[in-house]
């Protein structure tokens, strides 16, 4: 595992990082923090104590992942993005008990600059544009843009914009996997198995 660790790098005792995860340059993992497989921490990044990262995640240089932070599977957090954990901060008043927890689910991406602000739960697959601000629950597939962030669209699980209305009941398909889609009352899901079409035609 050291060979994976920069020399500039700190890894507290304590904190468990899984197989194959790399730490860059000048970044510091705190005690207590868990870290899956395959990971990849960029240059300048900061991982709580009280923080759960799955496997395969990348964390882009100067993010800063702060307690009450959980980010399962596969999750992309671009470049100087922003996680908070209080609401409310003063720094007259001590608010360490009133963390509000994030979650950020499976395959997610959040873009440069974005800003989580905290109790909220990032759906599978979302999307957030570069510089947007969250401050509401993000549906699965969601693509989200602006300031504060409106949702503007569907993604793909590969990351391509899905032909989809905002609202209402439609089904396309992902314009490079073939991957099926369906709307249905605003809530946006890959097609069943059973009735995904072969891409092979």
């Amino acid at each position: 595992m050291s060979d994976n660790i920069h020399p500039t790098a700190v890894v507290d005792l304590g904190a468990v990082l899984g197989e194959g995860t790399r730490v860059w340059h000048f970044s510091h993992v705190s005690s207590g923090a868990r870290i899956g497989r395959r990971c990849s921490l960029g240059q300048n990044v900061y991982v709580g104590s009280d923080v759960v990262i799955g496997d395969n995640v990348k964390i882009q240089n100067n993010v800063s992942v702060y307690d009450a932070v959980v980010i399962e599977d596969d999750v992309f957090c671009g470049p100087s993005m922003v996680f908070t954990n209080v609401y409310n901060p003063r720094a007259a008043v001590v608010r360490k008990d009133q963390y509000r927890r994030t979650l950020v689910r499976r395959g997610a991406t959040l873009g440069a600059n974005a800003t989580i602000v905290c109790g909220v739960t990032i759906g599978e697959h979302a999307f957030v544009a570069a510089g947007a601000v969250i401050n509401r629950d993000v549906p699965d597939f969601a693509l989200m843009a602006g300031v504060p962030a409106r949702h503007v669209g569907w993604m793909s699980r590969y990351g391509e914009r899905l032909a989809l209305p905002i609202f209402g009941n439609a089904e396309t398909v992902c314009p490079h996997t073939g991957e099926r889609y369906v709307l249905r009352d605003g809530i946006c899901m890959l097609a069943p198995v059973n009735e995904t079409r072969s891409n092979a035609a």
